[in-house]
């Protein structure tokens, strides 16, 4: 969502470091190597990650072998074999595995007995994404569901962006409204009047930049507004 949005995710990611400070140690296992465990390896591989695969398919494993730190043709359902990989060493680890919720569930559980501090899980379905919650998976990712959301929120208004955070809050990049227009940003009280806080602007041929209380949006300017998922919606609707 371009430099911006860059801008404020690497400052949310610095306050999630300084949360996690065993970031310090950038290992992390991917266990599961289809579509979205790969596509999240290479990412981590790309930010200069140490990447451990893996995945019980020799196939998968072999295909993306050049690509990965390491790879390992391994069944993860199994503690024992974790720790013969090391894996309770790691301070991150990733259950790529949706489609097999059983193993999903084992594999989890197994990481979490092992101790290993930060780890994230894919699930297909609200009610896996539950389970996997109560166990204590410390952060539970639903692609396909949160991705048809963002894109139902773009096809049906004005947004150009969206993103929502688990505290039903949200960071919208829309074209802004009449309301928010000709006047300071101070005087035209979007804050009080609509609850939500237009954070940046972008002008045409102009890179965004942050807004203040003495910004004026001109009509066909494009704005970073955020606040409560409720509240942006209404917002963006607005004439």
């Amino acid at each position: 969502m371009d430099n911006f949005l860059h801008r404020l995710r690497k400052r949310r990611r610095g306050r999630l470091t300084q949360q996690y400070k065993t970031y310090a140690d950038q290992r992390v296992a991917v266990i599961g190597l289809g579509r979205f465990g790969n596509s999240l390896a290479n990412e981590l591989m790309r930010r200069g990650w140490d990447v451990l695969g893996i995945d019980a398919d020799t196939r998968l494993v072999q295909k993306y072998s050049d690509q990965l730190t390491h790879t390992a043709v391994a069944d993860a359902t199994d503690p024992v074999v974790l720790g013969q990989l090391g894996v309770h060493e790691f301070t991150s680890a990733v259950v790529g595995i949706g489609s097999d919720i059983e193993a999903s569930i084992l594999i989890s559980s197994n990481l979490l007995e092992a101790g290993v501090p930060n780890i994230w899980a894919k699930a297909i379905s609200r009610q896996h994404g539950q389970i996997l919650e109560r166990l204590g998976v410390h952060h539970v990712v639903l692609p396909e569901h949160e991705m048809g959301e963002r894109v139902a929120h773009l096809v049906t208004g004005r947004m150009l962006d969206f993103i929502e955070f688990d505290d039903d809050y949200a960071l919208v990049k829309t074209v802004a409204p009449g309301v928010a227009t000709g006047r300071p940003l101070g005087q035209s009280q979007v804050r009080s009047r609509y609850g939500v806080t237009v954070v940046g602007i972008k002008r045409p041929g102009e890179d965004f930049t942050y807004a203040t209380a003495e910004t004026v949006v001109a009509k066909g300017d494009i704005i970073v507004v955020t606040g409560k998922t409720g509240a942006v919606e209404a917002f963006t609707e607005l004439p």
